[in-house]
């Protein structure tokens, strides 16, 4: 099955009670039982609810896994994951993470005695070189956000099974339509779903799918007991997103590589990070590994105050905190997504005061370049 064709009919696109063409909304809290401990699959929906496990089984199919799992948030997936952990296990990190991820490890988690060490992934050296005799994991975002850096997940995942540890990869701007890390070597994914897997910023969701039977019953397990689970109708609207993920993807991507070239042209802009360029610090890489290099930019204006006057000015980037929405968005990382990093950490890692990152919509691409070069003007 090709890609799009897969995003329609994998998992369980339609509803075998009714014939219904896709999964209803089943929101109900428990389910009859024809005796004790006899169902029909479902006993709780905390457990377990039809809606949810179709979106389960999609996002399993989708990344050539073995279980899926959805969350109330792309935190909550993340924490339940490092809830496989125990005090006492160590963790090899990407240093340049998601603000969010960086705040739960390093102010949440480190309470139960979870310790972390943050690295450039993309260097394979400095990943060897971090790993500890109680390392259990390396988690890697590629690409990275803000700075869209890339790491080789084949290169990783060699190291990370070499040494008998786990491999976490966090899906969220390539999503599955672009990039699979399962094929490559990874044991679990994650997934802001609230992202480009819902494309239409009314969705807070969160997805991991794991590789093998042990992870899914570990991972099970937390799920239900913690119960940070996503509801019916936010599963509902996941599925009904992940319809359309191939079309608009490829929309994404198509702007973004033509404002990443105009933005590398432009005299006020000092950088341009994006996997698509030549240029880019891990191009190559990106190229092997991905068959899309997604719809993230990311550019340096040189200071705080040219970056607000930016925003000022810009009519169709929305200034918010998401991304990967059919609409444009735009950010500052250093005092919106990053901020909960210390200064002097964003600044050692690159994400500085003037760093605008602009998650691009499939409006079009004319109407946001000339949205930029007004904006852009002094």
């Amino acid at each position: 099955m090709k890609k799009r064709t897969q995003l329609i009919h994998a998992g369980i696109s339609e509803d075998e009670q009714t014939g219904a063409v896709v999964v209803p909304i089943y929101q109900t809290s428990t389910y009859k039982q024809e005796e004790i401990g006899k169902h029909k699959g479902y006993e709780y929906s905390r457990t377990g609810n039809p809606t949810r496990h179709a979106l389960e089984v999609l996002i399993k199919d989708l990344e050539n896994g073995y279980a899926g799992f959805a969350f109330g948030s792309g935190m909550a997936a993340i924490s339940s994951v490092m809830m496989l952990f125990q005090s006492g296990d160590h963790i090899v990190m990407t240093d340049d993470v998601y603000g969010g991820t960086y705040r739960v490890i390093s102010k949440v988690l480190n309470q139960f005695g979870l310790s972390v060490t943050f690295v450039d992934t993309s260097d394979e050296q400095a990943v060897e070189q971090a790993i500890q005799a109680n390392t259990k994991a390396i988690y890697v975002e590629t690409p990275t956000n803000p700075l869209l850096k890339i790491t080789d997940i084949t290169a990783i995942s060699e190291m990370v099974h070499k040494h008998d540890l786990l491999l976490i990869v966090d899906n969220t701007f390539n999503t599955p339509y672009w990039q699979r890390p399962l094929d490559l070597g990874a044991d679990i994914v994650l997934h802001s779903a609230t992202k480009y897997i819902s494309g239409h910023s009314d969705v807070v969701a969160g997805l991991a799918v794991v590789c093998n039977e042990s992870l899914a019953e570990r991972l099970h397990f937390i799920q239900n007991s913690v119960g940070a689970i996503l509801g019916p109708q936010d599963s509902f609207l996941l599925l009904r997103g992940i319809r359309t993920l191939g079309i608009r993807m490829e929309a994404h991507e198509g702007n973004a590589g033509r404002i990443a070239d105009y933005l590398t042209k432009h005299p006020q802009v000092s950088r341009v990070y994006y996997p698509g360029l030549a240029t880019h610090q891990g191009h190559a890489i990106a190229k092997k590994q991905a068959e899309g290099f997604g719809g993230m930019i990311s550019f340096d204006v040189g200071s705080a105050s040219k970056a607000d006057q930016v925003l000022k000015k810009i009519n169709y980037f929305t200034l918010a905190e998401s991304l990967g929405a059919v609409e444009s968005l735009t950010s500052v990382p250093a005092r919106m997504t990053h901020a909960s990093i210390p200064k002097e950490r964003r600044e050692a890692l690159g994400i500085t005061d003037g760093l605008i990152r602009i998650s691009v919509g499939i409006e079009d691409v004319d109407d946001l370049i000339a949205d930029l070069e007004a904006a852009l003007q002094d």
